[in-house]
């Protein structure tokens, strides 16, 4: 490729956005709820935040696209034609849309802002790809069930057409997120940005005879829980090698605007690194995948990119909705550097591992708050005193506790505390087999 390709983070609010720069994206992708497909974190946006946002990212040379892709009504299209004319005051770097009336709405009302189309419009082929091309369409995010060899036929029909892939993050059970068992059961319709994920949770089976009347459960197969439309996590992190040997990929896109700012930090630093290996060279998916770990996940799969569907049968996660990772987050630097903020609780004595932003460095301190050392190539943080900013002093402190607590040096904005999950799930008196959605307590007798 003659240039790199690009890693594109999801930003859920302006704290994200901010976050996914620092630890190394090119470009993230976000907007307010209006006409999103994740209206729970466009909320966390309105217009002078998401503003706000997109001068910052301009300010260091980086991109914001706007999400527009949710699907009209006939009773939208009006609101839709308003909405992207205010969104196109604020300067996107691109309109990401999944209609075709959308397309043309977006070139309309802003023909100078280029159009994205996004996963949900399917895109398989090249035959429908240059539809969208011709449409004025100058991206195309593909379909996650796409394979890379037909990603290359798309590039061989379209060479200027842009191509973006899912690299990871989660996955919808249903073809590229086209579901309705959400909008059956609870209402909330997936295509309009309010999925109450259902394919999570767990389902018994029953046949029913109508003639009789009676009903029965099925058997569950030994050692297969009930999970069965629980999709894994994609992780196509120990296979960007041969993504980006094949020359005709653009953009890698992360999934996760609702996810932690912890998981969006260290995913993004993640593959960075990958890319930025890859590169120099010295490419090493161990290293990566040791941190992807780390994230709450239901299990991680490489998908459809690399292998068909027809010749996988582990894409399913059945035994367990999600689990916690390797690592529990335990605070998070706020921006200033001075101080932090509590996600988990941490008392006087802790040991929690500083977790950097790409290209920072630490000062290595022992003073009466605290002591920073490097042990085998990683940074700790033990903490002498839990002081708060206001010089109150406590033992500990507790996730939510919405106090800024010192540091015993700066440190670079949004620097992540963290701990392994065994201490973490010890703090709380938990077994360590216990999951987000399966708290077990240890026995007290």
């Amino acid at each position: 490729m003659d240039k790199k390709v690009e890693l594109l983070a999801p930003a859920g609010n302006l704290e994200k956005l901010k976050i996914a720069f620092a630890y190394g994206a090119d470009a993230v992708y976000g907007s307010t709820s209006t006409f999103s497909l994740r209206i729970r974190a466009g909320k966390e946006f309105d217009m002078d935040s998401y503003e706000e946002g997109i001068k910052y990212a301009h300010s260091l040379g980086k991109k914001v696209y706007a999400t527009v892709n949710s699907f009209p009504f006939n009773s939208q299209i009006k609101l839709y034609e308003n909405h992207i004319a205010k969104i196109a005051e604020l300067k996107p770097d691109a309109l990401i849309v999944s209609s075709p009336g959308v397309v043309k709405i977006a070139s309309r009302i802003a023909p100078d802002i280029p159009i994205h189309l996004s996963t949900q419009a399917n895109v398989m082929n090249a035959i429908d790809a240059e539809i969208y091309w011709d449409l004025g369409v100058k991206r195309i995010i593909v379909a996650r069930e796409i394979s890379l060899r037909d990603c290359e036929a798309i590039k061989k029909h379209l060479p200027n057409l842009e191509l973006e892939v899912f690299v990871h993050g989660s996955m919808c059970f249903a073809y590229s997120g086209r579901c309705l068992v959400s909008a059956l059961q609870t209402g909330r319709v997936p295509n309009r940005g309010s999925c109450a994920n259902d394919c999570r949770f767990p389902y018994e089976i029953y046949a029913h005879n109508p003639e009789s009347g009676t009903t029965f459960r099925l058997d569950e197969e030994e050692g297969v829980g009930t999970y069965i439309m629980n999709a894994k996590d994609m992780n196509l992190a120990s296979h960007i090698d041969e993504i980006l040997s094949s020359g005709v990929i653009d953009s890698l896109k992360i999934e996760g605007r609702t996810k932690s700012p912890y998981y969006v930090g260290v995913v993004t630093k993640a593959y960075r690194e990958a890319i930025d290996d890859y590169y120099l060279g010295c490419y090493n998916p161990d290293k990566y995948q040791k941190e992807l770990n780390t994230t709450q996940n239901r299990g991680f799969t490489d998908a459809y990119l690399i292998s068909r569907p027809f010749e996988k049968n582990d894409t399913q996660s059945h035994n367990f909705s999600i689990t916690y990772g390797s690592h529990q987050v335990a605070g998070l630097v706020n921006e200033d550097g001075i101080s932090w903020r509590c996600k988990d609780k941490t008392c006087i004595g802790d040991k929690v591992e500083i977790v950097l932003p790409v290209g920072e460095s630490v000062e290595l301190v022992d003073n009466e708050i605290g002591k920073i050392e490097q042990i085998d190539g990683k940074y700790w943080l033990t903490f002498k005193k839990i002081q708060r900013v206001d010089d109150k002093e406590l033992e500990c402190v507790h996730s939510g506790y919405i106090y800024d607590v010192k540091l015993p040096t700066k440190l670079p904005s949004y620097t992540i505390l963290r701990r392994e999950i065994k201490e973490a799930l010890e703090k709380k008196g938990l077994v360590e087999d216990s999951t987000p959605l399966n708290l077990k307590p240890k026995s007290t007798s």
